[in-house]
Parts: structure tokens; C-alpha cells; sequence
């Protein structure tokens, strides 16, 4: 359970955020009642967001699970809930802003290119996402790039991290649970190693990164509850904030939910679910205990 510090705004407002890509499992629940509980606890608002940008994977059976599952763990989100499908509008105004300062160029790599460039390297470096992308079109002069995009080549807009740290200036943020590395208070941000990160795709409107941050600062969040292993991002996540002058929320990170071999439980392994265990006759009390709240 995330414990928060008195100096965090009075009013606390915290949300949770899955993707309807399949069946929540008990990270989900871990995370949605620390969300939840941190908010009642204080008196503040706790709020639901469905992040189905990605048409591809997003079926509407899921949605409709995760709010038979909410219900059943005994949460109470406020209504209308928010659909990320239904914002893409605000995306594409973001990245006409951030276009506007210069701060995004359009990248024609294939994922394999790509790859393919980093095995070349012997020295290709590193960021909390893996090997960083090499800046292959970072540069790229003339007509070429306009032509390409008016072309209908597929292509990617990449944010310029160095420019963009380099005008943002220092910044940092306030993280009230604990970082992976038991980080804790404030926080200097440094987002170079990220490198260029990807904020759209043609099949894509806006990242995870992008869309996180604008809809954070829709809904008014005051404080972001999520799980450690999203620590680094905050880094990224709070240079678009200072970008988009966008209000920052405080942090609190919390512990993952791991199963007996130590892996955090994932959707693509097939992990027990939620809803399983519902079937199973087993009780949301069952489930705070099973989780270790």
C-alpha cells in the first residue's frame, strides 16, 4: 500500500489505468485497490481509465471484464469513465505543439532496420528500454524527409530527448512511494536515457508515454499510484509535462505482485485471472489477502 506524505495536495486524486488486451490478474488488483484505497483513505477521488489505443489488441469483452472485476474486488470509480479511443483529437493537438517547437522529426526505420543497425554497433548504448535507438533519421536534410511522409512511406515521430531536455532545463519530480532502487522524495529527472523515444505511429495516434501524460493532467491527477517497474518513465513522462505545460502529479510507486518463480504476472503468459478466481468461488477479501493487503 502506498503511504502518502502530508505535504501531497489535500485533495487526492488517483486513478487506475489497464488496457482491455485481456482478463486483469492480481497485479492488476494489487494495483487498482492501492489506487483506490490510497484515494478513500484521504477523501479524495479515485478515477478509471481504459487505455484502448491500441485497435488491434482491445476487444470490448475486455473492457466489459474489467469492470465486473473492479466491481467484484469492491471499488467505486467515479463516472464517465474515460476511453482513450475517444481522444485521439487531444493526442494529435499535442503532437502539433511539440511539432511547433521543433522538437519531433519523422523516423522511416523498420523495427528490423533498426535492429539490424544496433547488432552493427559495437557499442550501440542502453536505456531502461533496452538498446536505444541509433538516430538514423534524426538528422535527415532536404526534401527527403517531406517527400517520404507526402509519399505515404510508414513512419514513426520520434521526440528529439536531448533538444528537448536541452529546452525544458532541469526539472524534477515528487515520488511519495519507492522506486525500484528505493528512490524516495524529490527526484531529478533525466530523460537522455531513453533516447529518441517513438511518440506516434501510423497505427498508432500516441504512445503510452504521450497519451499518459495529457490524460493524467484531463482527468486532474494529483497523484500517479502505479508499479516500480514504471519509475524510469516518470523521467520522459514529466519531460512531456514540462513541454506541453501540462501540470506535474506527484508519484507513488508500489511493489509488484510476483508468482512463486519470481516473474510479475503478465497477460501473455496466461496467468491465473480475475476472473478465474471469481469462478473459482474465491472472495475479493481472499484476494487483499492473497496480494498482502
Amino acid at each position: 500500500m502506498a503511504f502518502i506524505s502530508d505535504n501531497v495536495a489535500r485533495m487526492i486524486v488517483t486513478r487506475f489505468a489497464p488496457s482491455p488486451t485481456g482478463y486483469l490478474h492480481l497485479g492488476h488488483a494489487f494495483a487498482g485497490i492501492t489506487a483506490h484505497d490510497t484515494a478513500k483513505r484521504q477523501g479524495g477521488r479515485f478515477l478509471l481509465r481504459i487505455e484502448d489505443i491500441d485497435r488491434t489488441r482491445c476487444r470490448l469483452e475486455f473492457e466489459q471484464a474489467i469492470y465486473e472485476d473492479l466491481a467484484w474486488l469492491e471499488l467505486q470509480w467515479e463516472q464517465p469513465v474515460l476511453r482513450q479511443s475517444e481522444r485521439f483529437d487531444a493526442y494529435r493537438a499535442a503532437l502539433t505543439q511539440l511539432q511547433s517547437q521543433g522538437l519531433l522529426y519523422p523516423c522511416f526505420c523498420t523495427r528490423a532496420a533498426i535492429a539490424a543497425e544496433i547488432a552493427r554497433s559495437t557499442e550501440a548504448p542502453h536505456g531502461p528500454e533496452g538498446a536505444l535507438y541509433p538516430g538514423t533519421c534524426r538528422n535527415l536534410s532536404g526534401s527527403d524527409p517531406k517527400e517520404c511522409v507526402e509519399s505515404g512511406t510508414p513512419y514513426a515521430l520520434r521526440l528529439n530527448v536531448k533538444k528537448a531536455a536541452e529546452l525544458a532545463g532541469a526539472l524534477q519530480f515528487e515520488e511519495h512511494g519507492s522506486g525500484p532502487n528505493g528512490e524516495h522524495g524529490t527526484i531529478a529527472v533525466n530523460p537522455l536515457p531513453f533516447g529518441d523515444i517513438v511518440l506516434a505511429r501510423k497505427d498508432t495516434p500516441a504512445s503510452y508515454h504521450l497519451a499518459a501524460v495529457i490524460d493524467d493532467a484531463f482527468q486532474g491527477l494529483t497523484l500517479v499510484t502505479r508499479g516500480d517497474d514504471l519509475f524510469a518513465a516518470t523521467h520522459v513522462q514529466r519531460l512531456l509535462q514540462k513541454l506541453l505545460t501540462l501540470p506535474a502529479p506527484a508519484y507513488a510507486h508500489h511493489r509488484l505482485i510476483l508468482d512463486g518463480q519470481g516473474r510479475k504476472f503478465s497477460k501473455r503468459e496466461r496467468d491465473v485471472t480475475l476472473r478465474d478466481l471469481r469462478g473459482n468461488g474465491v472472495t475479493a477479501e481472499n484476494v487483499r489477502m492473497q496480494v498482502g493487503l
